[in-house]
């Protein structure tokens, strides 16, 4: 093949895939990308878009997906080079608006694509404007179903639709991405609160907007509900800050994920916890497949979700579910007391504690005490470490900063 006609033909493929992403064509992709195939997008991209995404899924789960579900947006290629390492350089902008704030998106990028011996995409680097895409997401969505505002380094998020018990449509699902996304953007955050208004924490999906217009195949719209309510989740396990829920009334289906992302729940007496999935014929949301056998054994996590059966506000503290229970008019109270009592912690060594808490799940012995000895280097390091230890000898009341 003649030099020429390499180009050309890279030069066919590039615009294709660019084509294909226009399109969202997921078959298309499959044909042009490698199965071997690697990204690697720009470092500082928001929503944790950047960094290397490895086999053509992730890539497009984790960027291409990622971009079009927050952006309206399109790869205008410019110019393209061949190299003499044989990859193809491609210059143009990112052109179009971010679908939350309406805020315009032009941003410059270059692609460094490399192909495989079949001619197909084996290698994507992509170099753009971050600041660009930063700013485009700047004006953060007007909020409805949630109440969210922080204070003292407290970030408290109360489910807000009190007249239906807080039931999880799809804007609160939506609602509850955005406060995650603000909560992991946010460094003057040093706890998380979960409440609700109203006489429930939340009953689970509203039935009533399940309804509206449909009366049978609601999997599709269930499938849209669940990718931001799951996202949220996924985000919350992972801030680097505690997180206290305050349970109160019907704590149902999807709604146990709100308890289920706490590290501490405190919940009113009289609190239930049921998982109701089985009673609409449907096999559950939230990460309770995931989180209750963990926390109340698999066996009654089975009988939860097979039978349906309810878990008294008692029942949960014996098995695990819940840190402890107070009376009603106090569980706003004490929760946000507790709030602001880990708020004043030390904030990297309770971000270092979570993830060394979540990690053990999958690790071995070996694994995990090489896994404290490296978190156990890192808060030894910090600010707050060398202050607690110096007030301790000392017999002083430690002051931490957070760092």
């Amino acid at each position: 093949m003649s030099a020429d006609t390499m180009s050309d033909t890279r030069v066919g493929t590039a615009q294709r895939l660019y084509e294909a992403l226009a399109r969202g064509d997921r078959d298309a992709l499959d044909e042009l990308l490698h199965p071997d195939f690697v990204g690697r997008a720009a470092e500082g991209l928001p929503l944790q878009m950047g960094g290397e995404h490895v086999g053509a899924e992730a890539m497009r789960t984790n960027l291409w997906w990622r971009i079009g579900e927050h952006f309206k947006v399109r790869a205008l290629a410019e110019d393209f080079q061949i190299l003499p390492d044989g990859r193809l350089m491609v210059g143009g902008r990112y052109r179009g608006s971010a679908r939350r704030s309406g805020k315009p998106l032009d941003a410059a990028f270059i692609h460094l694509i490399a192909f495989g011996d079949d001619g197909r995409v084996v290698a994507l680097e992509q170099l753009t404007d971050t600041a660009a895409w930063h700013e485009a997401l700047d004006a953060p969505a007007e909020l409805e179903t949630i109440d969210y505002r922080v204070v003292n380094g407290v970030a408290t998020v109360c489910l807000n639709r009190p007249e239906m018990r807080n039931a999880i449509d799809m804007r609160m699902g939506r609602e509850t991405l955005e406060v995650a996304r603000r909560i992991e953007g946010d460094h003057t955050v040093r706890c998380v609160l979960i409440c609700g208004n109203g006489p429930a924490l939340t009953v689970g999906g509203d039935i009533s907007y399940f309804l509206d217009g449909r009366s049978e195949r609601f999997g599709d719209l269930f499938a849209e509900m669940t990718t931001p309510f799951h996202q949220a989740f996924d985000i919350l396990s992972r801030v680097p800050v505690p997180i206290v829920t305050a349970a109160h009334g019907a704590v149902a289906g999807g709604g146990l994920g709100y308890v289920y992302a706490a590290d501490i729940v405190v919940a009113a007496e009289g609190t239930r916890f049921v998982t109701a999935f089985a009673g609409i014929g449907l096999s559950g949301d939230g990460g309770g497949t995931w989180h209750l056998p963990r926390l109340i054994g698999p066996r009654r996590a089975a009988e939860a979700y097979l039978r349906n059966q309810p878990i008294e506000a008692e029942q949960a503290l014996e098995w695990g579910l819940i840190n402890e229970i107070v009376p009603p008019d106090r569980l706003r109270e004490h929760a946000e007391q507790l709030a602001a009592e880990l708020a004043a912690g030390p904030t990297l060594a309770f971000g270092t504690m979570r993830v060394l808490l979540r990690d053990s799940w999958r690790n071995d012995l070996s694994a995990q005490l090489a896994a404290e000895t490296r978190g156990i280097k890192l808060t030894g390091d910090s600010e707050d470490a060398a202050a607690a230890i110096n007030a301790f000898a000392a017999k002083r009341t430690p002051m931490f900063i957070g760092r």
